[in-house]
């Protein structure tokens, strides 16, 4: 793995923290925080208030994300905590998710985003049918990347073998599940061993603290550069005397590098044409990255609508009304086959029929689970679905935005299931 060197430009690390219940994951978000010195004396007064209100003797760093009154008083986390922090090195966002079971639902959209996952294991413990499950939704995810933190040394003594065994088990999970790059660092959320400053009751670790490694681990944004894809968001016309021939297609780069004078495909048409310019904010771009939200110009006229998208003429993205997917469902209610939902992927709407579950995914024992296909809330699946019209789309694999979509409930208008095409 290669590793960046300093940087004029900070870049951005988006990572997601799961685990089992009482694992750390906020305790140890917490304590990143306040030994990388990225606490305002603020947060840390109403910490401390906190914890005394709660009868807490020492300092809970757990408090600083565990922001609803329900999560500080059961000393769990519930819904999504998102946190934002800067080094000299890098920016990062964290998505701190629950351990429940029944708040699957809520580890599937806080990693959706993620470029990194960051799994606690209780060196007590070992690893759990949580750790499993989280593996897998990372790995669904395409979440190439996970940090493995064997949490809680102090209460087993430092020990050197509980790490090595409980590394050799999640070695194994990894080979299982096709991980592309995982590390393992024993560390003390609670006491600050191997988070930030590197621990002198584990000399045995070689391996970097976990602020150093995620400092410094070089993260694959754009995974397939040769396959363009631009979702058209909106399409600007000024109308004014300076601007009053300019006609350009708003959206968020979502694959591939473009450039003035690149040939590209308009999808669902199948137009050919040229961009003429990128700009943002009036600036001209010599070209435009995956993530980049600006805004382009064709040499062509040509009808162009919301939910359309420009591609690459030599990677056309698939385009079908039969689709398979995986999903988590999101809501009380169970999915209904041969059920009627609209879906939505960037921003092209559709109609859909539930035509088949194949098989429903039991992520405790990662076996395939073909006799009881009801799906529930949190459960994960394979289906297939029928569209209203033709979409456009890739494997998640391929592209994580071209290739998902959610599932809203017509009636009541609620989100009801993410899915990422298989």
């Amino acid at each position: 793995m290669k590793i960046n060197g300093n940087s004029k430009n900070k870049s951005l690390l988006r990572f997601t923290t799961a685990g089992s219940v009482d694992d750390g994951k906020s305790t140890l978000i917490g304590r990143l925080l306040y030994d990388s010195k990225s606490i305002f004396e603020d947060q840390m007064e109403h910490i401390v208030q906190s914890g005394k209100r709660l009868g807490r003797e020492e300092l809970d760093l757990s408090l600083l994300t565990d922001g609803l009154r329900a999560e500080r008083e059961q000393g769990i986390t519930i819904d999504v905590a998102y946190r934002y922090f800067a080094t000299p090195a890098r920016k990062f966002v964290i998505a701190d998710t629950p351990g429940h079971i029944q708040y699957t639902r809520n580890m599937v959209t806080g990693a959706s985003t993620a470029d990194l996952a960051v799994i606690l294991i209780d060196a007590r413990k070992g690893v759990l049918e949580q750790t499993i499950r989280h593996s897998y939704i990372a790995s669904l995810l395409n979440i190439r990347h996970i940090v493995f933190c064997i949490n809680k040394m102090d209460m087993v003594s430092w020990s050197e073998s509980v790490f090595t065994d409980i590394k050799n088990e999640l070695a194994s999970l990894v080979v299982k599940l096709n991980i592309f790059d995982a590390y393992y660092i024993p560390i003390s959320a609670k006491y600050g061993d191997n988070v930030v400053d590197r621990s002198d009751k584990m000399n045995w670790y070689p391996g970097k603290t976990f602020l150093n490694l995620i400092e410094t681990i070089e993260i694959t944004k754009n995974k397939n550069p040769e396959n363009k894809r631009f979702p058209v968001q909106t399409i600007i016309r000024p109308q004014t005397s300076e601007f009053h021939d300019y006609r350009g297609y708003a959206g968020r780069v979502a694959g591939g590098v473009f450039r003035p004078g690149d040939e590209v495909t308009v999808l669902p048409s199948l137009t050919k044409t040229k961009i003429k310019s990128i700009d943002v904010l009036g600036n001209i771009l010599s070209e435009t990255n995956a993530g980049d939200s600006v805004a382009i110009s064709l040499e062509d006229q040509i009808d162009i609508s919301r939910g359309d998208m420009l591609v690459s003429n030599d990677h056309v993205p698939e385009i079908s009304q039969d689709i398979n997917l995986m999903i988590c469902w999101f809501n009380e209610r169970p999915m209904r086959l041969g059920g009627r939902y609209l879906i939505r992927i960037n921003c092209n709407e559709a109609g859909c029929i539930i035509k088949s579950v194949n098989y429903r995914m039991n992520i405790n024992n990662l076996e395939h689970d073909f006799e009881n296909t009801t799906i529930n809330m949190n459960d994960i699946a394979d289906i297939n679905i029928r569209t209203s019209k033709p979409i456009f789309f890739d494997s998640y694999k391929k592209n994580n935005i071209t290739g998902s979509m959610i599932f809203i409930d017509e009636g009541t208008n609620e989100t009801v299931a993410a899915g990422m095409i298989i």
